[in-house]
């Protein structure tokens, strides 16, 4: 029996879980040429700002930066490109009638290696206000808080 191979995470956007409210993630493939997976494999990935938009029944990410390929020639590829991403039709319709909706939009979560493709995490989020993002922060600095004093609790 053949055992699955772990993901295999490249990149990851974790200004995002600050920015907004997660509400779904949904896995899509993404559209690439040969120097972009070349990449990717040296974990050459920036979500940061990064954002897909629909736009003729398509699902496309923008604003990522793939750095181009270490070992690449005149071939390489256009670091900040946009990308197809690849999702069933039905889901497609889906997420379209939610970004219609006030304040929802789509934010790439992670890019990662599954089973030798490369996958991107895509969130429907909504964005936060400046209190939503204090609150945030007050609520992690209270678990960290927690966790400290169990871990002081456990050395007596």
């Amino acid at each position: 029996m053949k055992t699955k191979a772990p993901e295999r995470i490249i990149a990851s956007n974790r200004r995002a879980f600050h920015e907004y409210h997660v509400e779904e993630t949904y896995e899509a493939g993404i559209a690439l040429v040969g120097t972009e997976v070349k990449a990717l494999r040296e974990g050459k990935a920036n979500l940061q700002d990064s954002f897909a938009r629909i736009e003729g029944g398509e699902v496309l990410l923008h604003h990522c930066h793939i750095q181009p390929y270490s070992h690449g020639n005149i071939q390489n590829h256009d670091p900040v490109r946009v990308r197809k991403l690849l999702l069933h039709r039905r889901e497609i319709q889906r997420l379209l009638g939610k970004t219609q909706e006030r304040g929802l939009t789509l934010i790439p979560l992670k890019l990662y290696f599954k089973e030798g493709r490369a996958k991107v995490e895509l969130a429907l989020a909504r964005g936060k206000t400046g209190p939503d993002k204090r609150e945030s922060l007050k609520k992690r600095e209270a678990t960290r808080e927690i966790q400290r004093g169990i871990r002081e609790r456990h050395k007596d």
